[in-house]
């Protein structure tokens, strides 16, 4: 499922990767769901689930008997299950989803179509586990400029390393038109394309930092590839970029959605 070595990263603890990006996917959920217009009585897949942030806002939409999730960390696995007991979390692939035909009313993919090696073939399996007039849907960070916080980590890397693999060039489906243009691909119908907004809130610069080293995504891996004078030059950077805060701030972020119809 991973085609960039950040992603491996993602083997780590749910607890990382809550400092570090769970305070933006759990918000980002509930969006999410609105937008994939999860309603009581369905049946709906998250694919690539993480440590379980839209996992626990389905069961609380639809309960856990109705709720499957998947993704390819062993961590997160278990991290998901124990998170959100009665859901049936298991290890597997986005371009082999370990269910059948029909299974779901809605599969959704929060945060991970821009890591799978193959997404059409992704997004066409997200396709074959959805029953006819069901819902396949995804979103993805606007890595270019409105996730504040990684726009500034990547501006701040780009100065220490101009080979820095930033994510707004390295990864697919932030730009408009290129999730929609996926699902559109794979065959689905009605296919609409949004934007969701959300936020979070920070104590001061030492916490947005310490997120950065749990080495959890492209950011985290390239933050602790670093010799300790370089990253000690990016701290310093994003620290001057971020306005030099001398206390609490909020940093807004953007994602990019689609959805589609199963015909």
């Amino acid at each position: 499922m991973e085609s960039v070595e950040g992603a491996r990263s993602f083997h780590a603890s749910g607890e990382a990767y809550d400092l570090f990006m769970g305070r933006y996917s759990r918000p980002l959920a509930g969006v999410f769901a609105d937008a994939a217009g999860i309603l009581p009585g369905q049946r709906a897949l998250d694919l690539g689930c993480g440590p379980g942030a839209l996992t626990s806002e389905l069961v609380a939409r639809l309960g856990a008997e109705a709720v499957c999730a998947v993704d390819p960390s062993p961590e997160f696995v278990q991290d998901c299950a124990a998170r959100n007991p009665g859901v049936d979390v298991r290890l597997g692939q986005a371009e082999s989803i370990p269910f059948g035909d029909g299974e779901f009313d809605a599969a959704l993919a929060q945060l991970v179509l821009h890591f799978v090696s193959d997404p059409p073939f992704a997004a066409s399996e997200m396709r074959r586990v959805v029953r006819p007039g069901g819902t396949v849907a995804a979103c993805v960070w606007d890595f270019a400029e409105e996730m504040r916080m990684l726009r500034l980590f990547w501006d701040a890397a780009l100065t220490i390393d101009p080979s820095a693999p930033d994510e707004a060039r390295t990864l697919r489906f932030s730009r408009e038109g290129e999730l929609s243009g996926l699902l559109s691909e794979s065959g689905l119908s009605e296919v609409v394309e949004t934007t969701l907004s959300v936020e979070s809130s920070y104590s001061g610069f030492d916490e947005l930092w310490a997120g950065f080293l749990q080495g959890i995504g492209p950011a985290g891996w390239f933050c602790l590839s670093l010799a300790d004078d370089r990253r000690e030059l990016l701290r310093t950077e994003l620290f001057r970029r971020l306005g030099s805060p001398s206390g609490g701030f909020t940093l807004p972020a953007k994602a990019r959605c689609a959805t589609g119809r199963v015909p």
